[in-house]
């Protein structure tokens, strides 16, 4: 049986169109065939895709026709069928190697066109997915890349020496591969995009002198040159290096301190979007670490980059104007709905976002769309929607340029090139391949328009952009009545200042640009409050306060969701203002007011906290307090949010705050009992997984569960161990005593650290035995003592509020044992009495205001600390014969307590928890208002008087 006939009882599922072109291959081939080589179609496999695969590929079957063993190596190898041939792509190039460049060059080529075919058949086959395809394709670039870099690399050593390091060790320059290559997605017909660059300069002076610059430039030139050259063979890879630092201009390779300059001071926006996918494919992996680690933050910054929308935008508009130019709009690449916008939604969240979200770092856009479901920043079915849409178009264009090997993403004109790639692709006909095809980018364009036009905004603001604009006063005044503005003319006033101000005289011109975006859109939208007029002059001093960092002011141009919710925050608090401008960081959390008015509860908080923690390095000092601020920032924010909006009572507001500090206080132990232990091991009986024989106590309004927006923490520091004198098991032993000591330090050195980001808590520890002249830490047995042998009745006053928070919780139930036993002991209730009201009065004389119109909430007569106070006093007083007092520290409980066992009347306890609630209430608003925690002289007077009354009815 000929082969023309052997292959035509297959023939029926090919189209008519290649029906005849299948027969005519057929008879050409097999006059070109041995026996031999025919023996391979038994194999049943092989003979059913002959004809679909040859009909769908002239690259393939002109490569047969060119070179008939080339089908018969790969079947009776056996690698046209095996899905892990690439896994020895560099053992097949290494088995017999060139000894001259035009060996070289004809052994790539000729590797390269087998493998190629390879791919293509098992892809057209049906026999492999995507991932194995571009996979396939990607190690074929690394493989005769790196086997040509070798060659050279050996050449140029032993012309002129090896270079080596400033430690004497050689190496090799470093190749990055760009773009698809880089994320392992490298298409069928791809050029490869290379940066090379060498980890040191210096001189080889062996043989004959030469600087490693030029050593590596004639490596890299040779290098290039092997793989892009097309010779009588073809050609290896085309080979694009003008995405290198400076472009043409630039030189070929660069050190990698120039690198490093040139990134981060000179690169454009563009190149921070090509570096995302960039990865280390050839040459010295050992130095390659370090490069990669220098570029990393420029590619992720670590604040959100809302900027990066408006670079893709304006990089995706360019490209359009540029298809629409060539006539080019059905390209499955770059035109709409294509391969590019796919990438651009992924990248897009991965420059804003990456430099916080480690998950984001990654290059395969099938991983990123991954991340972006699981964080929840897409929905996933337009995640789904992305995944399959990129499947399919990276299969068309794949299945377009394996039909000639050309670098093509249009789709094609002639009839039947077209019927070619619908039936590549198992369609009928082009028309029904053209309907999904259209249905694909229109799916994937409607995706990229809701994420890329966020900021586009209509031709509304026409008016507002006049007023900005500041050229005509008078339209402007009138603009700003009727937009409602309150004094259109101390508005326009300000709006003035602020534009001449010299932070904004000193902003970029990307920086300007969003501004004058942005502005329209907040003079329009801050009308829909009441107070606009004070609500624009706080934004303009916070923007004023940012516009350093215009990506802040992005964000806010690019989610007008987002201003909208910061307008209502800074109409409503005046704090709000003053703390974004103090840790603009926390904009982000404008986005999203589902997380913004819903603070976390304790154990919600203390897993995120230990989630953003786990992603720093335990030894890494000040990335550990960065982390740490941030989160206190981020979780006061929301508290403050959601109280300022009435989501949340005042008793609600505490509890939040002290649980936000709670699980801070914990991390913080456990980081440093890490830290140390790390350094001079563990003491006796304990070990590295958890802080033991420490606590920490807390007092004051941390203690009473009570800490508002600008509350220190009153802190005592406790410890146990059975001999401070034992050594520490680690290489630099200390003493437990020391190691303690050490701790306590290394705790507060976290808390109250100077940083950009602010102090994590002010630490206040006078309260420990003997104040300030004491010791930091003290044994737990120890502090027993000094409380019942020396300390002053004042102090005795603040253990009814202190409160174990974080540590070894065996010392837990010690110190809760001490503080109960303390508050129990025997007193004189008359000598009580007198030494709490002449603390008291001395309180008052020293901290409550002189001025007899105001009522400081705390201090002034009839002001929370009368009422902390009584209930100080009934809890030392009443203790030793109700020992239940000793379970609480806050004063609502403790006051139901004393009303409980009849040392205060349950009206005059509820009258003074309302008291209490009502000016704590009171005092968190002044505070959101950047106020003091002080009132009118006639605020409050009615409760003032009766808290007044009860007083003296307990006092005097």
């Amino acid at each position: 049986m000929t082969l023309q006939t052997l292959l035509s009882q297959h023939t029926v599922h090919l189209p008519d169109a290649l029906h005849s072109q299948a027969l005519t291959f057929s008879a050409e081939l097999e006059d070109k065939l041995t026996e031999e080589d025919l023996a391979i179609f038994d194999n049943d496999n092989f003979r059913t895709s002959v004809l679909k695969v040859c009909g769908c590929s002239q690259f393939i079957s002109d490569s047969w026709l060119r070179d008939p063993r080339l089908i018969t190596g790969l079947v009776q190898s056996g690698d046209l069928f095996s899905a892990s041939r690439r896994d020895d792509y560099a053992a097949a190039l290494q088995h017999s190697p060139a000894e001259s460049e035009a060996g070289l060059a004809k052994h790539l080529r000729l590797f390269r066109r087998r493998e190629m075919v390879r791919i293509a058949w098992r892809d057209l086959a049906g026999w492999s997915d995507l991932d194995e395809t571009l996979a396939d394709l990607t190690a074929l670039a690394e493989a005769c890349i790196q086997t040509a870099l070798d060659f050279f690399y050996r050449q140029a050593c032993q012309r002129w020496g090896t270079p080596t390091l400033s430690d004497g060790t050689p190496f090799n320059i470093v190749v990055l591969g760009m773009g698809k290559l880089g994320a392992w997605e490298l298409n069928y017909s791809s050029d490869i995009d290379l940066i090379f660059a060498y980890a040191e300069d210096g001189v080889l002076s062996e043989k004959k002198e030469i600087s490693y610059g030029e050593f590596f430039s004639r490596i890299c030139r040779s290098l290039v040159k092997m793989l892009d050259e097309i010779t009588v063979d073809g050609f290896v890879f085309r080979t694009d290096v003008r995405l290198r630092p400076f472009g043409d201009s630039g030189p070929l390779i660069m050190n990698f301190d120039g690198m490093e300059n040139y990134y981060l001071t000179q690169a454009r926006e563009w190149e921070r979007y090509a570096m995302i996918k960039a990865r280390q494919v050839a040459g010295d992996f050992n130095t390659g670490k370090q490069l990669a680690a220098l570029i990393k933050p420029f590619v992720y910054r670590r604040y959100l980059d809302y900027g990066a929308f408006e670079e893709l935008r304006s990089l995706k508009y360019q490209i359009t104007q540029e298809l629409k130019r060539k006539d080019r709009m059905e390209n499955v690449k770059l035109g709409p709905g294509g391969i590019r916008e796919v990438e651009f939604i992924g990248q897009a969240f991965q420059l804003i976002r990456g430099g916080r979200e480690i998950a984001l770092r990654q290059r395969e856009i099938q991983v990123i769309l991954e991340v972006l479901d699981e964080l929840g920043l897409m929905a996933s079915d337009d995640v789904a929607t992305l995944k399959f849409a990129y499947r399919f178009l990276r299969r068309v264009e794949n299945h377009i340029q394996q039909y000639q090997d050309k670098q093509t993403h249009d789709l094609p004109q002639q009839p039947l090139a077209r019927q070619v790639l619908a039936f590549s692709l198992d369609f009928e006909d082009w028309d029904s391949f053209k309907r999904e095809l259209d249905r694909v980018r229109a799916s994937v364009h409607a995706i990229f328009d809701q994420v890329f036009s966020l900021s586009e905004q209509d031709n509304q603001q026409q008016a507002s952009r006049q007023v900005w604009a500041g050229a005509d006063e008078e339209l402007a005044l009138e603009t700003l009545l009727d937009l409602g503005y309150a004094d259109p003319q101390t508005v326009f006033s300000a709006i003035l200042d602020f534009k001449t101000s010299n932070p904004i005289k000193r902003m970029s011109r990307k920086g300007a640009s969003v501004l004058d975006r942005l502005m329209p859109l907040l003079l329009e939208r801050i009308p829909c409050i009441a107070n606009r007029d004070q609500t624009l002059l706080r934004i303009l001093d916070l923007f004023e306060a940012v516009s350093g960092r215009n990506v802040y002011l992005s964000l806010l141009a690019e989610n007008p969701d987002a201003l909208t919710q910061l307008i209502k925050l800074a109409a409503a608090s005046q704090w709000i203002c003053e703390y974004l401008a103090q840790y603009p960081i926390l904009f982000d959390e404008l986005l999203d007011p589902r997380t913004l008015f819903e603070p976390l509860k304790k154990a919600d908080l203390s897993r995120d906290l230990l989630r953003e923690l786990d992603k720093v390095d335990t030894q890494d000092g000040e990335q550990l307090m960065i982390a740490l601020r941030q989160f206190k920032h981020l979780n006061v924010l929301r508290v403050a949010a959601a109280d300022i909006m009435g989501v949340i009572p005042v008793m609600i507001v505490s509890d939040y705050l002290t649980w936000t500090a709670e699980a801070i206080l914990e991390q913080v132990l456990e980081r440093a009992w890490q830290i140390l232990t790390d350094k001079h091991g563990c003491p006796p009986g304990t070990d590295v997984n958890q802080a033991r024989g420490f606590a920490i106590i807390a007092f004051g309004k941390f203690g009473g569960i009570e800490l508002g927006y600008a509350s220190d923490l009153d802190l005592v520091f406790l410890y146990d161990c059975t001999d401070v004198n034992l050594m520490t098991d680690g290489d630099k032993p200390i003493s437990a005593g020391q190691f303690y000591l050490r701790l306590g330090q290394k705790v507060r050195h976290i808390l109250d650290t100077k940083m950009l980001s602010g102090v994590l808590y002010e630490a206040d520890l006078r309260l420990r035995p003997n104040g300030d002249s004491g010791l930091l830490v003290t044994h737990i047995q120890h502090y027993e003592d000094y409380l019942r042998d020396q300390a002053w009745t004042w102090e005795h006053q603040a253990l009814v509020r202190g409160r174990f928070v974080a540590g070894d919780l065996s010392l837990k139930a010690e110190y809760e044992a001490i503080r109960a036993r303390i508050l129990a002991m025997p007193r004189d209730v008359t000598e009580l009495k007198l030494q709490v009201r002449e603390m008291r009065e001395k309180m008052r004389d020293a901290l409550a205001s002189k001025n007899a119109e105001v009522f400081d909430l705390k201090q002034s007569k009839g002001g929370i600390a009368d009422i902390e106070f009584i209930v100080q006093f009934g809890v030392l007083a009443e203790t030793a014969k109700n020992p239940s007092l000793a379970a609480y520290t806050d004063n609502v409980r403790l006051l139901e307590g004393l009303a409980a066992h009849g040392f205060i009347s349950n009206e005059d306890a509820a009258l003074l928890k309302k008291a209490y609630c009502s000016y704590r209430d009171y005092g968190h608003h002044q505070v959101l208002q950047g106020e003091s925690a002080t009132a009118g002289d006639a605020e409050f007077s009615e409760l003032r008087a009766q808290v007044d009354r009860i007083w003296h009815d307990f006092m005097e």
